[in-house]
């Protein structure tokens, strides 16, 4: 009798598995999630990459502050290349730093901020980096106030 019921539930247990027509389906809803969803992930990696730049240049500034204030001279935080931020920049002082190129982002800003030994900027104009990327409307704005604290807002200078 065990072996009828075995042979009754086997013959009733429909086969497993997929025809062609649901994986075709199943595909195609995929693909269209796929196609809806990349662009708003390449809006992300741009926003991201901007707010990437804003804390990293945020960072250069608070070092090139405080090696001003603990070395009691001037320090200077300059880009690499002439005028060009997304070459990286370097802090001068006792113990020079030098930040590798970023890319994806554009940054207009001054051609160095400098330091001086109580922390503060010199000069009189507070200098402000706006950080965008190409083809895209964000932006990202790091400005320094002339005590020499930085800032970061989520918005173009």
């Amino acid at each position: 009798m065990t072996t009828f019921g075995v042979q009754l539930r086997n013959q009733r247990d429909p086969q497993r598995g997929f025809t062609l027509v649901e994986l075709l389906l199943t595909l195609t809803i995929l693909g269209i999630l796929a196609t809806v969803a990349v662009p708003s992930f390449v809006d992300i990696i741009k926003k991201q990459k901007v707010k990437d730049m804003g804390t990293e240049i945020q960072l250069a500034l608070v070092k090139a502050r405080s090696e001003a204030i603990k070395q009691n001279d001037n320090v200077t935080l300059a880009p690499v290349t002439a005028n060009d931020w997304t070459s990286g920049w370097r802090i001068s002082g006792a113990s020079p730093e030098t930040r590798s190129p970023f890319t994806g982002v554009a940054i207009a800003g001054p051609t160095n901020v400098v330091y001086q030994s109580s922390g503060r900027i010199a000069g009189s104009i507070s200098p402000a980096f706006d950080i965008s990327a190409p083809n895209s409307n964000v932006h990202q704005c790091v400005s320094v106030d002339l005590s020499g604290r930085p800032y970061v807002k989520a918005a173009a200078c």
